[in-house]
This record gives C-alpha cells, structure tokens and sequence, in this order.
C-alpha cells in the first residue's frame, strides 16, 4: 500500500460516521509543516496569515509552539473580532476603508493596543482620521514597502500591485507624515514579495519556465534585500523605536529570514500546503486540509460523478486554480465539465472501484479559502477524528 492510500484508508476510517461533503485537517501533517516553518524561519518568529487558515480553533494550535508570535489578518473587522477574542497582536496586512471599523478601534484601548493597520497613502490617514467619531486612542500603523522588481528602467515590473511605495525615500517620506500627525504611532514596515514567496519553481513538465522562474527569483531576492536594508534604515532614522520589520511568505522563509532587515516572517499556507505549493525545490510540505465529495452516479466505465466540486481559488484564471482530485490516485476531471457547481465527473481508472456513497478526497487550490465553502473542520489524528472545530464561516463570518 502506497503512502497516499494509506491515507486514504486513514480518512474513511476517521470520517466514516460523517456525511460528504466534509472537510478535514490532519493534524499530525499539520504539526509537521509548523515545524518546518520554524525550521526554516531560523530563530526569527513567525507570524501566521489568517487568511490561509480561517479556523479559530487552529489559530490558537499554532501561536501555542514555540517559533510562532501574532497574526497577520486579511481586514479591519476579523482584526476586531480577533483581538476581541483575546489574540492581542494583530497586524492587518491591507489597507482598509471601513469607517465603522477604525470608530471602533479608535473608541476602544484594548482594540487599539492589539491591532496594528496598514497605511502606504496619506489618504488613509485622512480616512481614518475622519472615521473616528471622537475616538482618541492612539492607532497603530505599519507601512508597506513595494516588494516587486522592476527592470529596464521600470518598464518591466514583476510582482504584485500592491503598495505604491517603492523606493526606500518615499517610506521615509509617509513615515515622517504619520511621526507629525497626533493619534498615530508608526510601529512597524512590512512586504511581501509575493513573485519569490508565491510562485513555485519546478512546475512539472515546465523544465524551461521553471528554470527561468528560478533566476527571476534569485535576482529579486537579491534586490530587495538591499532595497529593504535601505528602507529600513530611512524609517528608523524617523521612527528608532519600531518594533517590527515583516516580511516573506510560506515559500520564501528561508531567504527573507536571512535579511538582517527582517525581525519576523509572515506564514500561513504552508500549514496547509494546498496544492500550488507543490512546485518549490526549497522545501516539501506534507498535505494537511482536504474535503471529501461523495459519490453519487456512475455513468459509465472509467467514470463517477461527485456532488459539488466547483471550488475555484482567487487569482489569474486557469486550470492551476481549480482543486484538483487527490484520493484515490488516478481520478481526473472531465475536461469538457471540470469542476461543477452541483456535479463533477471523474475518468480514470479508480472510479471502477468506487460505490455509490464512497468518498473522493480533493485538495484545494489555496489554503484558507476553503473554508469559505464549510461550516466546520473535522481534525483528524491517526484513523479518528477528535475534535470538530468551526471555521470563520461557520462562527457566522464572512469577511470578504
């Protein structure tokens, strides 16, 4: 028996009192990434993205080991809810314009002593400013650096749009804005360099693309390790006392941690591993988050339909954003249906075996967003399940 099917026969004994569509964490797979961050994180702490778990319940499970300290979260009303929940150190990594959120942070001291906003525009400022409805506590901002690298003289750019401060001058210009203006203290800079941290380099079958992948990843490793030294050194030089410098991304910790600039890494998918961090020579992650979709029709020979399936990722549309089946091996879409709204067919040989009422196991594309499609998470150690948890949606939460 292969490793996977192994698994496989792990899961259907661990669920087998529950009805499919499920979604479960193996907890030994998931203990076993952490370790491997913090391996990886060499000594700096880890700060985990909030975005990519989406499960209060493991959260907690995390920041508990060692090598792991605060969160990084996805908007101003789960920053709330967390720090409401007794998680004190909440870096909000978007800016946000929710005027409701920041009157409330603004009103409350212990709100605003446990989140932390982002800013890269003096018109955040302002919008936060006006959003406060007599709140006097002082808020905490961190700036964000522009992480991505620029060639032939800013005519090609690679890595995300996100903040528009790019160049080292421009931090220290809004960083000596926010030391001027009354009810703000800047605490903290953070980038991520999504082109390095979120982009596999060895895609199977793509020796060539990978391998460019590879330079254009050592290059910008490279730049932005000096530009952000610089950054760093123009902040402080306005604001001595910062207290933290974020940066990198489950599939950059090793490099971003050997930054002198970098007092703690941003990590959260790598918990997870879903299935776009498979491609990386840097590291091996062991699949933790799998759903199950029950086994509903046979058609034909070679081929089952499940229900439900179509649980598509964010990002540039393709066929790398769709979840993909896992167990048992072999099962693949039907590439004239995909992955259904309602059904999904499966070819290959595996379906043969396969009776109504069986579970097929699929991994998702991205770590957090499927939670979005479940209630709760059944958590999986060995053959049973011992604790069955709610995700964000499940506690009533739908941030975005």
């Amino acid at each position: 028996m292969t490793a996977r099917a192994a698994d496989r026969a792990r899961y259907d004994r661990a669920t087998a009192a529950y009805e499919a569509p499920l979604a479960l964490v193996d907890l030994d797979a998931f203990d076993a990434n952490a370790a491997d961050l913090v391996r990886r994180a060499n000594g700096k702490p880890i700060r985990v993205a909030s975005k990519s778990v989406r499960c209060r319940a493991l959260l907690e499970r995390v920041l508990a080991r060692e090598g792991f300290a605060g969160i990084m979260s996805f908007t101003l009303a789960e920053s709330l809810w967390l720090a409401r929940s007794g998680f004190d150190d909440v870096l909000l990594a978007y800016p946000s314009a929710d005027r409701a959120g920041y009157a409330e942070l603004a009103a409350d001291p212990k709100l605003a002593a446990s989140v932390t906003v982002m800013v890269d525009d003096v018109a955040q400022l302002d919008l936060i400013d006006a959003a406060r409805a007599g709140g006097r506590e002082v808020v905490r901002v961190c700036l964000e650096l522009d992480t991505s690298l620029r060639l032939f003289g800013g005519r090609v750019r690679v890595g995300a749009r996100r903040s528009p401060l790019h160049s080292p001058p421009r931090l220290a210009e809004l960083a000596r804005s926010v030391a001027r203006r009354p009810g703000f203290r800047l605490v903290g800079i953070m980038g991520y360099e999504g082109h390095v941290a979120g982009v596999g380099d060895a895609v199977a079958g793509h020796p060539v693309r990978s391998r460019a992948v590879r330079l254009m990843q050592a290059a910008a490793r490279r730049e932005l390790a000096e530009r952000r030294g610089a950054a760093v050194r123009a902040v402080r030089a306005v604001a001595p006392e910062l207290e933290f410098v974020n940066g990198g991304g489950t599939g950059s910790v090793q490099h971003t941690a050997a930054e002198d600039a970098v007092t703690e890494i941003a990590a959260g998918s790598g918990l997870y591993v879903p299935r776009l961090f498979d491609n990386y020579t840097s590291f091996t992650g062991r699949p933790a988050a799998l759903f199950a979709l029950p086994v509903v029709r046979r058609p034909g020979v070679g081929a089952v339909t499940v229900l439900g399936g179509g649980y598509p990722a964010s990002g540039a549309a393709g066929p790398d954003r769709l979840p993909v089946p896992y167990l048992p091996e072999g099962l693949r879409f039907d590439p004239q249906e995909g992955a259904g709204e309602v059904q999904t067919p499966l070819l290959g040989s595996p379906a043969d075996d396969l009776l109504i009422g069986d579970k097929v196991w699929f991994r998702h594309a991205k770590a957090g967003e499927l939670c979005e499609r479940f209630d709760v998470l059944h958590l999986v150690e060995g053959d049973t399940v011992t604790a069955t948890v709610p995700t964000y949606r499940g506690e009533g939460h739908t941030f975005l």
